[in-house]
Order: C-alpha cells, then structure tokens, then sequence
C-alpha cells in the first residue's frame, strides 16, 4: 500500500497566465517549434500562384479556339471535297449523325428537300430567278448544326456568322464542319463516308437422310 507521502500537488498557476503558456508535462516529448515567418509567407506564395495559374486557366478555356482548316481549305480532303460538291446531302446527314442531332436518312432527305427539290423548282417556276432564294431555307437549317459543332469544341464564329456562311457558302461550310469533326473527334468515332455495303444471307444448307 502507498504511503501518503508520494502525492505530488499539481504546479501552481499564476492568475494571469493562461493554459496553453503553461510548459508541457514532462514524459510527453519536446515541444514543436513554431512556425517561421518565412515558411508562412512561402506557403502564401505558393497558394497565390495556384490561384493565378487556375484563373488562366479558365481564362484560356473560356476563349474560343480556331478552326483547325479554312473555310476555302476543301483540296485538303478530296474525298470530302467531291462528296460534299456532287453529294452535299449525304454529306451534311453525316455531319448530323456523328453530332446526334439527326439521323443520317433524316438529316440527308430534309437537306435534299430544301436544296435540291427546292432550288429546282424556284428554277423552273421563275425561269431562274429566284435561284438564290431556297439558300435561305437550308442556311436556317444548317447553322443550327454549325452551331451546335461551334458550342461543342469551343470554336470561333469564323469566318462570319453561322447564317452568313451558310448563305454565301455552304457546300464549303459543310466540307469545313466534316474535316473538323475528323480532327478533333478524339476517341470517338468519325463519321465514314463509305456506303455501307448489303451482303446476302448465306442459303440454308439440309441435310438429308439417305434411305436405308
């Protein structure tokens, strides 16, 4: 049994001292140093430049980027380029395909409907002149599509408004869209201009038994 005399009182503390000034207990390790002023104003520094690096960032991702060929650059794919100058439909469904907004049977039959069919028969009912006329009907069609590319991949308004290039040209505008789908399609898939091609089904092979 302990004797009374191993009870030790505990330190006295002055009136005008707080708890936390008061030395740590003895056994519990050496106290941490505070922090240095040079160490405080580096961490400062540190977290100002991430704050900056982070707004250019945004800065630069906010701003909308270039197209990745010119409007008049259709030698650049001649594929592309005499699908979309003898077959603008088929070409302008694909656009619409690979951008979900349309299917491909879709999209090509109403391109066809306000381009060809119409600007024929403008063509025939006023002996010519009001050729120009149904290019308003396929512009308003098509800058909605234009559109939807440009919000898409953050991408100028160039090289005038969506309407506008359209109206003035747009069998460029569509060859210009189907090259900057294939260059900044990434993991997805381009769309392929080559028609799909339809194979019979293999005959039906009988077996027949032969008599006994």
């Amino acid at each position: 049994m302990k004797s009374r005399n191993a009870y030790v009182p505990p330190p006295y503390i002055p009136l005008g001292q707080s708890d936390q000034e008061l030395p740590p207990p003895a056994g519990d390790g050496p106290a941490s140093p505070p922090q240095s002023q040079s160490q405080s104003q580096s961490q400062s520094q540190s977290q100002s430049q991430s704050q900056s690096q982070s707004q250019s960032q945004s800065q630069s991702q906010s701003q909308p980027r270039q197209w990745s060929s010119g409007i008049c650059a259709c030698c650049d794919d001649m594929q592309s380029c005499c699908i979309g100058l003898f077959f603008p439909c088929f070409l302008f469904g694909k656009n619409a395909q690979f951008m979900g907004s349309g299917t491909l049977v879709g999209s090509c039959l109403t391109h066809f409907i306000l381009w060809a069919f119409a600007n024929t028969f403008c063509c025939m009912l006023t002996q010519g002149l009001f050729l120009g006329l149904p290019g308003c009907f396929v512009s308003c069609y098509a800058c909605g599509y234009r559109r939807a590319l440009r919000a898409r991949y953050n991408l100028q308004e160039a090289p005038c408004g969506d309407l506008a290039t359209h109206f003035f040209c747009h069998l460029c505008a569509i060859c210009q869209e189907y090259r900057e789908i294939r260059e900044r399609a990434g993991d997805c898939e381009p769309p392929d201009l080559k028609l799909g091609v339809v194979t019979a089904a293999p005959a039906v092979q009988t077996m027949e038994s032969s008599a006994v």
